[in-house]
């Protein structure tokens, strides 16, 4: 494997990524030296309603059951993981084989613009295809060592990013973030279709932002209204994977970059869902 130049038309092994790209002609093989067991799609229909903050806590939560989980930020002109995580002026390193991802605290792998950039508020002035091709270069560039769970966490909408990912990576399946307004869940219903156009398994929806807890008598308020997911998820047949608040803690957190330190058990459903997952 060592080496493999990526070029799976000329190549007469029998290795998974020959049989991907025989299966499909946007796929685009991972570097030789990486070894990713499991890789998942986070998705929205609309920015604004937590897919980063989501991402997050998808990978803390399996990194906290025993699993190396790994972080790819395909949101190309907003990448927010780094601060989430509290990295900064940390330095990207590689050799002729590829890129090494940065390991957070607890050992995340993670790989996004903003750790290539000198100033992470900088603008990326960038066309689709050159965004669309530095996602594929995170993929087939960087040398990802024994992930356990891949989370892309991908730009909202259903353009350039989202298809690029569909069709190029080996995704397991996606998890879909919404929000409980009538508005986003029916933005939402256009990237479950989305998924289902390109026989993308959808593992289930999360909705955040779902309520409040008032801080002096513990009743839930629903800010937003009454939610609409539990009707969503019934007409599509999908699980409801977390419902989350509206919690300043972990808007704070994300803030200080110190999500690692959630203390609430979070993502529960979800870690059972991609366990099970694992064991297939």
């Amino acid at each position: 494997m060592s080496e493999c130049n990526h070029d799976c038309s000329s190549c007469k092994s029998k290795c998974a990524s020959a049989e991907n790209a025989a299966e499909n002609p946007f796929y685009v093989a991972p570097n030789p030296l990486s070894n990713v067991k499991h890789v998942i799609g986070v998705v929205s229909g609309k920015g604004g309603v937590g897919k980063s903050l989501v991402t997050s806590m998808l990978a803390v939560a399996m990194q906290r059951a025993g699993y190396h989980a790994a972080i790819l930020d395909a949101d190309i002109t907003g990448p927010s993981i780094p601060r989430a995580f509290g990295l900064h002026d940390v330095e990207i390193v590689g050799n002729e084989d590829g890129m090494f991802p940065v390991n957070s605290k607890t050992g995340i792998s993670i790989m996004s613009l903003n750790l290539l950039v000198d100033e992470e508020s900088k603008p990326v002035v960038w066309r689709g295809p050159v965004i669309a091709g530095t996602v594929k270069q995170f993929w087939s560039e960087v040398i990802w060592n024994d992930v356990d769970f891949m989370f892309v966490d991908m730009p909202p909408g259903t353009g350039d990013v989202p298809l690029t990912v569909f069709q190029s990576l080996p995704l397991d399946g996606i998890v879909i973030v919404g929000s409980p307004q009538e508005l986003v869940s029916m933005i939402v219903e256009k990237a479950v279709n989305m998924a289902k156009m390109m026989n993308i398994p959808i593992l289930g929806l999360v909705e955040n932002m779902s309520y409040f807890v008032c801080p002096d008598c513990g009743k839930k308020i629903s800010v937003y209204g009454e939610s609409g997911v539990e009707k969503l998820a019934e007409a599509h047949a999908l699980p409801i994977l977390e419902k989350l608040p509206i919690d300043p803690k972990l808007a704070h957190m994300c803030d200080t970059g110190t999500i690692e330190l959630m203390q609430e058990e979070y993502m529960q459903e979800a870690v059972r869902v991609l366990e099970a997952l694992s064991e297939k």
